[in-house]
């Protein structure tokens, strides 16, 4: 019997239980379709964790002051006060591992312009820290040393600050007033999008340090020279881990007569690499996990197709040996019952792929991150399902090939 005749036999015994068949297909569509969205799930994921590492800017690390502790009563992270633009100094001076040293300070503001107005926050800056972030202006241009050394009233805008007040108008060179203060905008920059915590990076002003000190944010009137946060951008990656441990050095050096030994609520130092890692790592096991579950899925439908294949066999034994008697040879029904199987599986595999498809499409829309159908993987699930059919399909196909035809048409 030809390989087409074998087929067109097992896609009649197939139609004639449709329903039977439909509901063994089930587990191999879902299967399939669960391997598919967990694909698209987790390389959608680390993508979006690469593009948010790459907006927070590559090989920094941050320092801001640790806790306050009054009375036995500890503050929130950031709130001893103790950071100093001297400590910002020192580490420019001392770390030469680090490419740029940028202290910076933020704080709420309510900005005006026109009619219009819009709650934001400010940072004061130097204009290293753009070169930090890896932060490019859009339009416009950045602070020069003059405006930063005398505290001058100018802003750069985020695109989000510059559609709120703006719309589509060119803000460059208007006076926005910021609390009460009045501020050329002397640049937009470029769009960063959210941060991995959702924060709205584009919705910021950025003005020259001591002008957010000096006119903008009060709390700094009684410390001049306090900051909240340093960045440092190390010259490499490879020089990253270096960076870090010079920083600390310099940092514990000059907090140790303040504390009197205990550095650990002297400051705080983030290495943002590392941070990035721990998510794309927990995202990769994530997508294992899933994975796992969308292989059990696989096998279940196999057995599935398996436990009917084994009933149709029982219900068609007469037929079998009927077959045999006029001379079927065993491994033309072996074929036929092996094609069957193939069949449910492949099916079962091609309804999979397109719920597996639709449903990375909606999670992307959903969720915001990147559509990743990767041809290779459609082509490995379509695979895996001929290979679910073959394997879970040889034992009913070499059982009924192993009737004995007079045994068979004797069954009733």
């Amino acid at each position: 019997m030809s390989f087409i005749e074998a087929t067109r036999m097992a896609l009649a015994a197939l139609t004639a239980n449709w329903l039977r068949s439909a509901l063994t297909m089930l587990g191999m569509v879902i299967g399939v379709a669960a391997v598919i969205a967990t694909f698209a799930i987790g390389v959608g994921a680390q993508e979006t964790i690469g593009r948010i590492m790459t907006s927070l800017g590559s090989n920094i690390i941050v320092v801001w002051p640790g806790n306050s502790n009054l009375g036995g009563a500890r503050g929130p992270s950031g709130s001893s006060g103790r950071l100093s633009e001297r400590d910002a100094t020192a580490l420019r001076d001392e770390v030469s591992e680090a490419l740029v040293v940028a202290p910076s300070v933020a704080g709420n503001v309510q900005v005006v312009y026109g009619n219009l107005n819009w709650s934001t926050r400010v940072n004061g800056v130097e204009d290293d820290f753009f070169v930090a972030r890896d932060w490019e202006i859009d339009t416009g241009r950045s602070f020069t040393e003059a405006e930063e050394r005398r505290g001058a009233k100018v802003a750069i805008i985020g695109r989000t600050v510059a559609e709120q007040l703006f719309g589509e108008d060119d803000p460059i060179g208007s006076v926005i007033r910021i609390q009460k203060m009045p501020a050329e905008v002397i640049g937009v920059m470029k769009s960063k999008g959210q941060t991995m915590f959702g924060q709205d990076q584009d919705d910021v002003i950025f003005v020259p340090l001591d002008t957010a000190r000096q006119r903008l944010l009060g709390r700094f009137k009684s410390r001049p020279d306090q900051i909240d946060s340093i960045t440092l951008k190390a010259n490499s990656a490879e020089a990253l881990d270096e960076v870090e441990k010079s920083a600390r050095a310099v940092l514990d050096r000059r907090f140790a007569q303040q504390t009197a030994g205990d550095l650990s609520e002297a400051y705080n130092l983030r290495n943002l690499t590392q941070l990035v890692e721990a998510q794309t790592s927990a995202a990769r096991t994530l997508s294992r996990l899933l994975g796992v579950v969308a292989t059990i899925a696989l096998v279940v439908g196999g057995i599935g197709i398996m436990n009917i294949m084994l009933v149709s066999v029982t219900e068609r034994t007469r037929e079998i040996g009927l077959r045999m008697a006029v001379g079927a040879r065993r491994r033309d029904i072996r074929l036929q019952f092996l094609i069957e199987a193939m069949v449910l599986a492949l099916v079962g595999g091609t309804i999979g792929i397109l719920i597996g498809a639709a449903t990375s499409v909606t999670l992307a829309r959903m969720t915001g991150w990147p559509l990743v159908i990767a041809p290779d993987v459609i082509g490995l699930a379509f695979a895996f399902s001929a290979g679910v059919g073959v394997f879970f399909g040889w034992y009913p196909a070499t059982k009924a090939a192993r009737l004995d035809p007079i045994e068979a048409l004797r069954y009733e």
